[in-house]
């Protein structure tokens, strides 16, 4: 009776395996640029750009960003960066940059309802006065062409909203090697309905956002608002997602601690903020997970059918893993391959801590209590 459940188990897996395959496939094939989007010739048809930067205590990465931002090779750009309370000298090192052009604005106080970040995107989107706003985590790094070759590809495809999974260009650290699996699942899960989208930055038309889709404030308790417009631009395919590459020279150094706690702050809420939802994906994971176990198992077991047939389907989802990889990292993508048993154990341990600290009233972002929402897409 055993070996028909464990059997059981991996003609699930293979099917799971199949599933991811064709998911990576179409992702890799689409999420690209093809050929080379060009902008107008003529300076004074190229649209403004306003680049928004919220900021909450981020002395440790702000210098780099802001460096980046003003290396940029477009001509019509305005880079505002909105401190929001920050406990440290953030504000002190963005006003350092007046003198090459970069605004300031100090944050006000949080309203009731609204999540810190959102408010201040919102605020900032008030602030801008580009055709399209960028909006950038601080620890996302661009080169000079990136806004560039967005807008170029934005008025290309006719669309109104665009964002773009960085790559990892840094060395071979924690945070590289045992990131969690977010941008994976984002990818896995795209469909119409639930587009991939990434949050370290998007570009979006400004008269869009705040006319058409009302701006910040439908959605001011969502952890995640660009997912909620990529959702409604998808239905009328106003909306892009892509995978960086070196000609987009999009970037991001984010420790590996940060990381979970975003794991944390978003799992729970992509699953409907359910707890049906989450154990269910919870207890999916670990049938992925499970190989791993069973062929170390071999150990004090002996090789067996079983042994041989969890060795088959570990090193499916190693190479599938390693596919992604080799598109999101610049070096060191085969090691972090081999780390899959550990990086799903992880992910599994990131769902169960999203679930409970949510269901507890533990969560936190950038100091301030949230609780669940479900995304709505």
């Amino acid at each position: 009776m055993s070996d028909i459940v464990f059997f059981g188990l991996f003609g699930l897996l293979l099917t799971i395996s199949g599933f991811f395959a064709y998911k990576l496939y179409f992702a890799l094939s689409k999420f690209r640029v093809k050929g080379e989007p060009q902008l107008p010739s003529s300076e004074s048809e190229l649209p403004t750009v306003s680049v928004c930067v919220p900021a909450r205590n981020e002395v440790h990465a702000m210098t780099a960003c802001l460096e980046r931002l003003l290396a940029t090779s477009y001509p019509k750009i305005e880079i505002i960066v909105l401190d929001d309370s920050s406990g440290d000298k953030t504000p002190v090192l963005i006003k350092s940059f007046a003198h090459s052009g970069v605004r300031f604005v100090e944050g006000s106080k949080l309203p009731e309802g609204w999540l810190g970040k959102n408010h201040a995107l919102e605020e900032l989107s008030k602030e801008a006065s580009g055709k399209y706003i960028l909006y950038m985590d601080v620890d996302t790094l661009v080169d000079p062409d990136t806004v560039g070759r967005l807008v170029a590809y934005l008025h290309s495809k006719s669309a109104d909203m665009v964002s773009v999974l960085p790559r990892r260009v840094d060395g071979w650290r924690a945070s590289v090697l045992f990131a969690p699996l977010r941008y994976f699942r984002e990818l896995i899960l795209h469909s119409k309905n639930t587009p991939a989208v990434a949050s370290s930055i998007w570009m979006i038309n400004k008269n869009v956002l705040q006319k058409t889709l009302g701006g910040f404030t439908v959605c001011k308790e969502y952890v995640q608002p660009e997912a909620y417009f990529a959702q409604k631009l998808m239905q009328i395919n106003r909306y892009r997602f892509l995978l960086g590459n070196a000609k987009l020279g999009v970037n991001y150094e984010k420790k590996w601690k940060s990381q979970i706690e975003t794991g944390i702050r978003l799992t729970h809420p992509v699953f409907g903020a359910k707890l049906s939802s989450s154990i269910l994906v919870l207890l999916a994971t670990i049938a992925i997970a499970s190989p791993a176990f069973v062929l170390l198992s071999a150990v004090w077991a002996g090789i067996g059918a079983l042994q041989v047939l969890a060795g088959a389907q570990l090193a499916v989802f190693v190479i599938l893993y390693g596919v992604f990889l080799s598109r999101v990292w610049t070096k060191g993508w085969w090691l972090g391959m081999l780390l899959w048993p550990i990086v799903i154990v992880q992910e599994c341990v990131i769902i169960w801590l999203s679930l409970y600290r949510y269901k507890t009233g533990k969560v936190t972002w950038k100091g301030r209590p949230i609780r669940a929402q479900r995304l709505v897409r």
